[in-house]
């Protein structure tokens, strides 16, 4: 459900009728006795790409080239840039993407840096985008000394975000929160149209005795929507089915924004180092033809396949170099690719002193004094980078004898940072 007049999704019976359908396509018999973590939902025709289990793909491995049939795209040993178009078994046809002159300004070899890239297929009906934030991902894990199930949750979460906002105006905000009664005590990632990025879980040191779907527990899928210049926020809410972040945020984007779509993230560690994070986001557009639906059912097969059975989709393609670029070339081979842009995430803190001072402003005047009397000074830490802030009893007094304006309305507080500014 959306908007602020429904604040609570129900999942009854008679509501199901009305919804978009999860249904299973024939990829591999033993593929559809898993779980599924990538969904189409289309009024055209339902169908959902698969992303299947370590402990589920055993049935299925030693026939994958029967059932997938021979693959349009041929691994170079050694080259891990050579994701190459073909079906042929001579390599004199084969033709590499990567060396496309449209593409030169997109390339991020070997996977090195963080990137969102985005394409569009030659008919316009399918937009791919496809990101990789291991960088980024480490430097949030380095700020909240943070284990691998709290960095996976964050990690995929900030991962569904970004990839679900792209092409966004770069002041709008895109959040994530899920809100569930496991160990890990939820998880908040905040993006904007620029590729910033920040979040926190509730508890960065859970130990790696839970999986991820553990952590998060049953709850809810919230997501929040805004924009300096709208009247309020956009809000939709969903329920937690599977718990492992990516498959709940796709439910969400087809129920709730009624967004036909396949959406995958993944990350891998070793350690407590991340060694790869990323994902993609399939969406269909309004001018989708059933054939480029069914061109595109088989790409994202081939993906899985290629991916392996070790790790999630596609963080075993990430971890062998293959960038965002490689990864759309493969979803949209056959298709055609036009790219559209990329954006480079960077983790961003609006956090600040200020802010805090804000803050205490807020609070009856008495319970600040008290805290001084107690603490000899006010200590905040930041939530979502873990920058520590400490105000002494001086700085508290002269701060409130400059203060001007009403700290609850926005304006004024923007109005005080500008005079602060000019001094």
């Amino acid at each position: 459900c959306t908007s602020d007049s429904s604040p609570h999704h129900k999942s009854s019976t008679s509501n199901t009728s009305t919804m978009a359908k999860l249904r299973t396509t024939s990829l591999l018999p033993a593929i559809m006795t898993t779980v599924v973590s990538l969904s189409f939902i289309s009024k055209l025709r339902p169908i959902v790409a698969f992303q299947a289990p370590t402990s589920a793909r055993r049935h299925f491995s030693k026939n994958a080239n029967a059932a997938f049939g021979k693959t349009t795209f041929r691994l170079i040993p050694g080259d891990l840039e050579s994701w190459r178009m073909t079906s042929s078994d001579d390599e004199s046809e084969v033709q590499t993407t990567a060396t496309t002159p449209d593409l030169e300004t997109y390339l991020n070899k070997h996977n090195l840096d963080d990137q969102v890239f985005s394409a569009i297929s030659a008919d316009g009906g399918l937009k791919v985008t496809v990101a990789t934030i291991r960088n980024l991902l480490n430097e949030m894990m380095i700020q909240h000394s943070m284990n691998p199930v709290g960095g996976d949750a964050l990690g995929r979460a900030t991962i569904c975000g970004l990839l679900a906002s792209n092409g966004m105006q770069e002041e709008q905000m895109f959040q994530i929160s899920m809100k569930g009664d496991g160990p890990l005590r939820g998880v908040v990632s905040i993006v904007n149209g620029k590729g910033q990025a920040r979040g926190y879980c509730g508890n960065p040191r859970l130990s790696d005795d839970f999986t991820l779907q553990e952590a998060i527990g049953s709850g809810t899928v919230q997501v929040v929507k805004n924009h300096p210049d709208w009247p309020r926020p956009y809000n939709g809410i969903t329920g937690i089915k599977f718990g492992d972040i990516d498959r709940d945020v796709g439910i969400y984007l087809a129920e709730s924004e009624q967004r036909s779509c396949a959406l995958a993230a993944a990350t891998s560690f070793n350690g407590i180092l991340c060694t790869s994070a990323g994902g993609y986001l399939v969406e269909r557009l309004p001018d989708c033809t059933p054939e480029t639906m069914s061109h595109m059912e088989k790409n994202l097969g081939n993906l899985v396949r290629m991916n392996g059975e070790d790790l999630a989709l596609p963080a075993n393609l990430m971890l062998e170099g293959k960038t965002p670029v490689d990864i759309a070339s493969i979803l949209l081979d056959g298709l055609g690719m036009k790219p559209l842009n990329q954006v480079t995430p960077k983790e961003y803190c609006e956090c600040s002193e200020d802010k805090l001072f804000r803050s205490l402003r807020l609070l009856p005047r008495e319970e600040v004094d008290d805290v001084l009397k107690t603490e000899g000074k006010i200590e905040a830490r930041c939530e979502f980078c873990s920058k520590v802030y400490r105000l002494g009893p001086d700085d508290v007094m002269k701060r409130f004898a400059e203060a001007e304006g009403d700290p609850s309305k926005d304006e004024d507080f923007e109005e005080e940072l500008k005079s602060k500014a000019t001094e």
